[in-house]
């Protein structure tokens, strides 16, 4: 039976995201958005590239919240989007009331769904998103570290000249300038990051992974959306063919790493039910003080919000 994917906000990550699942085909898609006409012509053009690329899910747009009645699984992008010179810090006031309001809706609405969430500060929104639900954390997941994780993937295989596919990396941490990227579990295909990139090299990629989205906000002027949408999709076939693969995500934590009350980026493992486990090791002193410098940063933000 075809799966019932509602995604709200169509602004350019959600009608990327919204293609590519479609173009999976795997489930019919909703696209819910406060602005007359958009979300109904971003749907009317992705049904019409369904003949040519070989898919039949349907896609609809509407205006209307009631239309997600139903959904298995919500994905959220809306917000104000970062534009140059403004931090995720900045938008936490104005995008809480947009979460606020989409998750009274979903609350009543899909009751049994689950929820993933790609609005900035990406860590205090799911935060924010779980506490409005009362849904169970599991069910409430931040989408950070399969992102975070990519772009540091990007710029080691580009330093090194060797295939993404070949390196695998681990980033923990908010979502934000205080991620904390680990090169000490970082490999190219086996080989452990230190034994082929000098400290300061990537000390350099470190910094670089950091301003990821800022990097890109600088040159477009606008967020990141084709590989945020990219990182949903990882994490959408994971859920819904239950791979239970092992990916970042921003979760609740009640005493993981040390950490209490807070959502942050760490390994979990995400099947059918949500976060099925999170995956705990010892990250060493400078590793987990910079993992506690992050969740410091997202406790301020949840501060700003009341909590």
């Amino acid at each position: 039976m075809r799966r019932s994917i509602s995604i709200i906000g169509a602004g350019a990550v959600g009608a990327s995201t919204a293609r590519a699942l479609a173009e999976r085909n795997y489930a019919d898609i909703l696209l819910v958005d406060v602005v007359e006409n958009l979300p109904q012509g971003v749907a009317l053009d992705i049904s019409q590239c369904g003949p040519i690329v070989g898919f039949d899910a349907q896609v609809r747009g509407s205006n209307r919240y009631e239309d997600i009645e139903g959904s298995d699984l919500v994905l959220v992008t809306a917000g104000l989007p970062r534009k140059p010179g403004m931090s995720r810090d900045d938008l936490v006031r104005v995008n809480a009331e947009i979460i606020r309001e989409v998750m009274g809706h979903v609350r009543t609405l899909c009751p049994s769904s689950l929820v993933l969430i790609m609005t900035n500060p990406l860590d205090a929104m799911a935060y924010l998103a779980m506490k409005e639900t009362g849904f169970e954390p599991r069910r409430v997941i931040g989408q950070a570290g399969v992102l975070d994780s990519a772009r540091f993937r990007t710029f080691i295989a580009a330093e090194l000249g060797v295939s993404v596919k070949d390196v695998t990396a681990l980033v923990l941490g908010g979502h934000g300038d205080q991620m904390v990227p680990l090169p000490g579990f970082t490999t190219v295909n086996g080989v452990p990051l230190p034994q082929l990139m000098d400290p300061a090299t990537i000390d350099r990629l470190v910094r670089r992974t950091r301003d990821g989205g800022a990097e890109v906000v600088n040159l477009l002027g606008r967020s990141a959306y084709y590989a945020p949408a990219a990182a949903f999709l990882d994490m959408v076939d994971s859920i819904l063919w239950d791979e239970r693969r092992l990916l970042g995500a921003s979760v609740y934590l009640s005493g993981e790493y040390g950490q209490r009350d807070v959502y942050l980026g760490v390994p979990v493992v995400l099947g059918s039910g949500g976060v099925e486990r999170i995956v705990e090791f010892d990250l060493g002193d400078e590793d987990g003080a910079a993992l506690q410098k992050s969740a410091d940063a997202v406790r301020e933000l949840l501060r700003v919000m009341g909590f």
